[in-house]
């Protein structure tokens, strides 16, 4: 028996977003219809709320929001999670990373993006684009809620560093590649499935009733948490290996033509 489909959950980078980093126009008549037939569209990204809002202006009220790794959860526009960085975790973060001489962090609070190196040792890239920059030498105060973290790798072995980070914060954190040069330090109990698992709970949703779309690392719980899991053909070699089935590129806007058979099977 096919399954029926409450939920839809994608990733943006890579996935959602074409090859130059927009959201193809269809996408929002797209999110309307579906959720004309009962279907939820949330957006699930590594990209902070604010910046995703930015992407869906037109239809931001009629959808969901797993953002900044699933650190903020919004359902219906309403706020029912964000888990914040301990002052203590960020400080033996910043201690660990200062040991690798090509790693730069970078912190996120709700608005801000903080530097812990000049702004040239970065590089732009996917969800990366560094909004509301402020250089800082010192650590955020405690009163500071940092919902993300980055780091840069500017000598690209990003797997070696990912390796060599988890050996050394692995308690605190897991440490996600992401894009080409990047590591995510996630928290240990967050992550973009948790995020969608508040959703789901908001509107009585099974597991079985959610499909998601990702291509990268940060996207490895929610595709093994969702009862379809979809990598991208461009996705990284293990998510398609764990995913439920791989669909096409994002340069071809796969998963709006996944939507569409959705909402025909609707």
């Amino acid at each position: 028996m096919e399954k029926k489909i409450k939920l839809v959950a994608s990733d943006m980078d890579g996935t959602l977003l074409d090859e130059n980093g927009e959201v193809p126009p269809e996408t929002f008549d797209l999110i309307l219809a579906l959720r004309e037939k009962g279907i939820r569209f949330a957006a699930s990204s590594g990209r902070r709320y604010d910046r995703l809002c930015m992407f869906f202006e037109p239809v931001k009220d009629k959808m969901d929001f797993v953002a900044a790794n699933g650190a903020q959860v919004y359902a219906a526009g309403e706020l029912i999670d964000r888990e914040v960085y301990s002052h203590q975790s960020i400080k033996r973060l910043a201690k660990t990373v200062g040991k690798f001489e090509h790693l730069h962090l970078a912190l996120f609070d709700r608005t801000k993006s903080f530097l812990l190196d000049d702004e040239r040792a970065f590089v732009r890239e996917c969800d990366k684009d560094l909004p509301n920059i402020e250089r800082i030498w010192y650590l955020p105060t405690p009163d500071v809620n940092i919902i993300k973290a980055s780091i840069y790798c500017d000598d690209g072995h990003v797997m070696d560093y990912a390796y060599a980070l988890s050996r050394e914060l692995g308690d605190d954190f897991v440490f996600a590649p992401s894009g080409s040069a990047w590591v995510d330090p996630i928290q240990r109990g967050v992550s973009k499935a948790t995020g969608i698992q508040q959703v789901m709970d908001r509107y009585g949703i099974r597991r079985e009733e959610v499909m998601a779309f990702g291509d990268s690392m940060n996207d490895y719980e929610i595709i093994r948490f969702a009862g379809t899991g979809c990598a991208m053909a461009n996705a990284r070699p293990a998510l398609r290996a764990v995913a439920d089935r791989v669909v096409g590129c994002n340069k071809d806007h796969a998963v709006q033509a996944e939507l569409r058979k959705l909402l025909e099977s609707a």
